[in-house]
């Protein structure tokens, strides 16, 4: 076992590194990092495997819509091997105001870094703070970290997995495909769409994966005939922050947040979230007009 000196996002980590290959350090087996951090994750077409932690525990309404965890609440942790028997770690932890500081404090101790700190919604209540995550180093390790720091709130433990289908969704999904050119995928009542920026994004000399949170997220959550609540966040270059703003504007969606979420980056992305309960009739050609500004 060696110690060695791995800069990331900024700062130094001192991380561990064996020559060995264990199992958790295979890229093709994350048995280790799975029960480090106290659940199975889920491996993206992008190589990642993420990790969900849906608040399943929180009863959050906005504007008289009772959130459900897919739409707004749903913490995740992404690893990506970088070699070496490392990897490059992000996440977003979805916490009430008196988690936050005991989380921080357990991850920061041990290398895990935030890397933002702030509201993605406005007018919810309770208040929900968003965390944002980075790590590099050995992933069983951070992964026990990060499993510990969960300890310190209330997320529910993993649920068991079922094979059961998913229930059909009230909304016109095939219609929301169409509109927005893009296919998304029912989760916990929710219809979530991901939309990859055309363009790599980079971070100490690894490509960032459009699952790692680069990539501009679409929720709609049923609340009627016909309508539907939305949030998310867009993912802007500069040059296109303004146009995004107008687009969402012009049709009545509310602008929630403007922000980073990482640290580092290049090229700089900024993070727009938004919020609206509407026609879907109305809202996706709305929020079509909102990525064609996205080149």
């Amino acid at each position: 076992m060696s110690l060695r000196l791995l800069t990331y996002a900024g700062a130094s980590l001192l991380v561990c590194s064996s020559p060995a290959v264990s199992q958790g350090n295979r890229t093709d087996d994350w048995t280790a990092v799975n029960n480090a951090i106290g659940r199975a994750g889920t491996r993206q077409p992008d190589g990642v495997m993420k990790y969900s932690f849906p608040r399943g525990d929180l009863d959050v309404s906005l504007d008289g819509v009772k959130i459900k965890p897919a739409l707004a609440l749903g913490s995740w942790v992404a690893f990506k091997r970088t070699g070496a028997g490392n990897a490059m770690v992000m996440g977003d932890l979805v916490l009430v105001g008196d988690e936050v500081q005991p989380v921080i404090a357990a991850l920061e101790e041990f290398g895990v870094h935030p890397t933002a700190v702030h509201n993605h919604l406005l007018g919810e209540s309770p208040r929900i703070v968003y965390v944002h995550i980075a790590a590099a180093g050995e992933p069983v390790r951070i992964a026990g970290v990060i499993g510990a720091a969960f300890g310190k709130t209330k997320t529910p433990a993993a649920a068991a997995s079922a094979a059961t289908p998913a229930p059909a969704i009230d909304l016109d999904t095939a219609f929301i495909h169409r509109t927005l050119g893009y296919a998304g995928k029912v989760n916990g009542g929710v219809y979530q769409v991901s939309v990859p920026r055309p363009d790599k994004i980079r971070m100490g000399g690894e490509i960032i994966p459009p699952s790692m949170g680069v990539s501009t997220a679409i929720n709609f959550q049923p609340t009627g005939p016909g309508r539907a609540a939305i949030t998310g966040d867009f993912v802007m270059e500069t040059k296109e922050v303004d146009q995004v703003v107008r687009a969402l504007r012009i049709n009545g969606i509310r602008i929630t947040a403007l922000h980073s979420h990482m640290v580092g980056e290049n090229p700089r992305l900024y993070f727009m979230h938004f919020w609206s309960n509407d026609s879907v009739a109305k809202l996706a050609p709305a929020l079509r007009a909102a990525l064609n500004q996205i080149k």
